[in-house]
């Protein structure tokens, strides 16, 4: 595997495509998951459920409950991954955000004078040095 494929497998999801720009994966996961939290999709999870029962308890044939068993698993592996991705653009717009205060907070220091060992100790947390680079 080349290093740029492993890059990109492996980086953060909110970092792809750069900042604000979002890339075709992350359009179809925010359209997912906008559907996945509407109420016609909740209908649809419980007619699911609904049709495993009544077929189990109908007595069908195996290859229903089969059928509908997989739907309900790869309906379930589907929604982890959106929720995984969701979860993880949160975590890095929380983090964008909380540099942002932070650069600031060190800005307003840098304008008082001589810093203190908080300002230090906040400028050694977020990595300024990387910043000013």
């Amino acid at each position: 595997m080349s290093g740029h494929v492993q890059d990109m497998a492996f980086e953060h999801p909110a970092k792809k495509g750069g900042q604000g720009r979002l890339g075709r994966f992350e359009k179809l996961a925010e359209l997912a998951s906008n559907f996945t939290s509407s109420p016609v999709f909740s209908v649809f999870c419980v007619l699911l459920v609904a049709g495993f029962v009544a077929v189990h308890l109908a007595h069908l044939d195996v290859s229903w409950q089969h059928l509908l068993g997989d739907a309900m698993g790869a309906v379930a592996l589907l929604l982890l991954a959106l929720l995984k991705n969701s979860e993880r653009r949160a975590e890095h717009a929380i983090q964008r955000k909380l540099d942002a205060i932070a650069a600031a907070l060190l800005e307003q220091g840098e304008r008082q004078g001589e810093p203190g060992p908080a300002h230090k100790d906040l400028s050694k947390a977020i990595g300024i040095e990387d910043y000013t680079a």
